[in-house]
């Protein structure tokens, strides 16, 4: 009696969040055979099993997961940073990373207010391109207001990130070597720029090791930067017309705690393998809840949107590439 009582509020997610469970380990094993895109391949293969959100017995896991497991993976994301890591930087890059994310959001929600979008998809996309790809796509769709749009908008931004991500990988590379650039310059332009963790860890070390070990702690300052940008758009999207009691807090309990791990490892020291750990179980918690988004999705929804949204990423991506590559010309970096 004791354990059905225990058991009784997770009762109706298991089914769902099994299947979301089983469709992130087939993502992950399509990511190491072809060494493609992990997120996209969640979002596509969750698409293709689509029916089961139209099942009753998986509608309440796959809304669990695609809510509550896709923040606690945003909140295990602050084992991935260490101050010590980011402040070795100096001064120079740091500053790139703060101006290049903020400029990039600023200069998407006008585009995307101009191309006739709900401005807080450029601030999603935007968000998505100049901090971390997909994980930051979903970390903002939940700090966002819900609204009509926005699991769509979502779905589009995991998608054009993911790609364009995977593509830049393929591209940077080569664009570093015709402008010359060494090895510390190579390393800021690649963590600067690439979407997702996983995309500037795999251009940089194709490129030389010391380029690799600094693309990734560019991108761990990128990856820091996504609590001050929630903190930002959680205060400026709260709804005003709420009575105080009823409003969302400032600071949603996945970013405190998102807070509070980088704080904790700045004092006490963590264990390699216990951030491995923490680090691979919130890479999973993402890939599922990309997976469950899926599953809430069809293709159709995605080819509804036609080109702009694109368009809309396209400029992002070349928009913080170019303020990366201005930098490092004129040696501000």
């Amino acid at each position: 009696m004791l354990k059905s009582k225990l058991w009784a509020p997770l009762s109706g997610v298991g089914p769902g969040l099994f299947a979301s469970a089983i469709v992130a380990g087939a993502a992950g094993l399509l990511a190491t055979w072809t060494s493609g895109p992990i997120m996209l391949f969640a979002l596509l293969l969750g698409i293709a099993v689509n029916f089961l959100g139209k099942i009753d017995r998986f509608n309440g896991g796959i809304s669990f997961t695609s809510k509550f497991v896709l923040r606690l993976g945003v909140a295990l994301l602050g084992l991935k940073i260490t101050l010590g890591e980011v402040i070795s930087l100096g001064w120079a890059p740091l500053l790139l990373v703060v101006a290049a994310i903020s400029l990039t959001i600023l200069s998407a929600t006008a585009v995307a207010r101009w191309m006739g979008f709900d401005p807080r998809f450029g601030v999603l996309s935007g968000g998505a391109t100049a901090i971390c790809g997909a994980s930051a796509a979903m970390a903002l769709s939940a700090a966002l207001p819900n609204h009509p749009n926005k699991e769509r908008a979502t779905l589009y931004t995991v998608v054009g990130v993911s790609t364009l991500s995977t593509i830049a990988m393929l591209l940077y590379p080569a664009i570093v070597r015709i402008l010359g650039l060494d090895s510390q310059h190579a390393g800021i332009f690649i963590g600067a720029t690439i979407h997702d963790v996983a995309q500037v860890v795999g251009a940089g070390y194709a490129i030389s090791p010391e380029t690799g070990d600094t693309a990734t702690i560019v991108k761990l300052a990128r990856v820091a930067m996504l609590l001050p940008v929630i903190l930002t758009v959680g205060f400026l999207t709260r709804p005003k017309d709420l009575p105080a009691e009823d409003r969302p807090p400032l600071l949603p309990w996945f970013a405190t705690v998102f807070a509070g791990l980088v704080i904790f490892q700045a004092f006490v020291p963590i264990e390699a393998w216990i951030r491995d750990i923490g680090n691979g179980a919130s890479r999973f918690c993402l890939v599922a809840s990309i997976a469950a988004l899926g599953m809430k999705t069809r293709f159709k929804d995605i080819l509804d949107a036609g080109w702009r949204p694109v368009v809309l990423m396209l400029f992002e991506t070349a928009f913080v590439a170019a303020i990366a590559l201005v930098a490092i010309e004129a040696h501000w970096v």
